[in-house]
């Protein structure tokens, strides 16, 4: 079987291999440190000609795929994925459309009906976070949080109401996220604390658990490393049980990447991936707010590049290229993209291919939809590489002065 025709997970098994520097009977050994121990369990030798089945593409491992998941730190869901979805507006799926939707909010009486269809179209906005125009997804998501609250004042049931004030809090959970990628901070921390305010009157632990999320992102993003730790762990004792705990787990990761520490990265990257593979597989991998397998990758891949790992970040910055794209290639996720280029970039920088890095620093810097403090925050990694190891190359000064500008308010 050739290259092209292997399937992905075969691919990715070599892939992460390579980049560990493990041969392929080191592999094995650390699969079978990660499988039950049990009298007639298979040996290392059976074992390592399953193995290269597998990489081959010959065989799935069907009854492995949980165990070489972890092997590699990841999570099966995102090393053997299910087919991905096409991409399209959730809210189609209901048989109301806008108008209508809107004429039954401002009834007297809410049906079921209509929470459902309201439901759909939250849903749906939260899906276009990835590659709506920002300036647009803020004057829909604005327009529906006040129709929702707008709602709260008429005749509702108690249910009806905790259902409201959660719809509500999710949706000032994109409107503030949206804010804040596109630079006014002031106004997406006051947004993010509306949210949780109305995640409690709803008692709705998710909508919680992403208003404590949404504050570690800020504070990382400010190289608040301390801040990001502090509400990353307020939010998993709030939220333990939540999808959300897994990112809450991978920014904590990121805020000890940045403070040095190794060890600590990898103790909460494994507690994240725990989370998720306790979680069945999401119903709606493009919901913003639920955690998909393959975004933990994109998490590992920051903290990889944080402590130099180059080659594990190169590997799973190419992984999350590959699951962020279509077939077609249109971009699913470009905000994840981008920064899959930027590890790229600066993978390429400290091997000294400044070309290839250039090439791929601009190529993120010229996404159409943007987190600007993101991507800004992760860009800086480039511009240090790009002054320590090119201090006076024409080129590399140029994107340094097209970084500072993307860093200005």
């Amino acid at each position: 079987m050739s290259d092209h025709d292997r399937p992905d997970w075969a691919r990715r098994m070599a892939e992460e291999r390579t980049a560990r520097g493990w041969s392929q009977t080191t592999a094995v050994q650390n699969l079978m440190a990660r499988l039950p121990y049990t009298d007639d369990g298979p040996d290392e030798q059976s074992m390592l000609r399953q193995w290269k089945r597998w990489e081959a593409g010959g065989k799935y491992p069907a009854k492995y795929k949980s165990a070489i998941a972890a092997t590699f730190g990841s999570t099966t869901d995102a090393f053997f994925p299910p087919p991905p979805e096409p991409r399209s507006r959730l809210h189609v799926a209901t048989d109301m459309d806008t108008v209508e939707i809107v004429a039954r909010m401002r009834a007297s009486d809410v049906d079921q009906a209509t929470l459902d269809a309201l439901k759909i179209t939250v849903d749906g906005l939260c899906c276009e976070y990835a590659y709506m125009p920002a300036d647009q997804l803020l004057v829909e998501g604005r327009s529906w949080m006040r129709r929702v609250v707008a709602m709260l004042n008429g005749r509702v049931s108690l249910a009806q109401m905790r259902e409201l004030y959660a719809l509500a809090g999710k949706l000032a959970l994109l409107v503030g996220c949206t804010e804040y990628d596109s630079g006014d901070p002031r106004r997406a921390e006051g947004t993010r604390q509306a949210a949780l305010s109305l995640g409690d009157e709803a008692g709705h632990l998710g909508v919680i658990g992403w208003g404590h999320e949404m504050r570690a992102w800020f504070a990382l993003t400010r190289g608040d490393c301390r801040g990001v730790i502090q509400a990353a762990r307020d939010g998993l004792a709030l939220a333990p049980n939540e999808s959300v705990a897994a990112q809450l787990y991978a920014q904590e990761a990121k805020a000890w990447a940045r403070l040095g520490d190794r060890h600590q990265t990898e103790v909460a990257l494994d507690k994240g991936r725990q989370v998720l593979e306790a979680l069945p597989y999401p119903t709606n991998i493009s919901d913003h707010f639920v955690v998909d397998p393959a975004k933990f990758d994109f998490y590992r891949m920051d903290c990889y590049r944080k402590v130099s790992e180059d080659a594990l970040a190169v590997q799973l910055a190419t992984e999350v290229i590959r699951a962020s794209t279509d077939f077609d290639g249109t971009e699913r996720a470009p905000m994840r993209v981008a920064e899959a280029r930027i590890t790229l970039a600066v993978a390429a920088a400290r091997d000294g291919d400044l070309d290839s890095a250039l090439s791929y620093g601009e190529r993120a810097l010229s996404a159409d939809r943007q987190s600007l403090p993101s991507l800004a925050m992760v860009a800086s990694d480039l511009g240090h590489v790009l002054k320590t190891h090119y201090p006076k190359a024409t080129d590399a000064l140029d994107f340094r002065a097209h970084l500072r500008n993307l860093s200005t308010p």
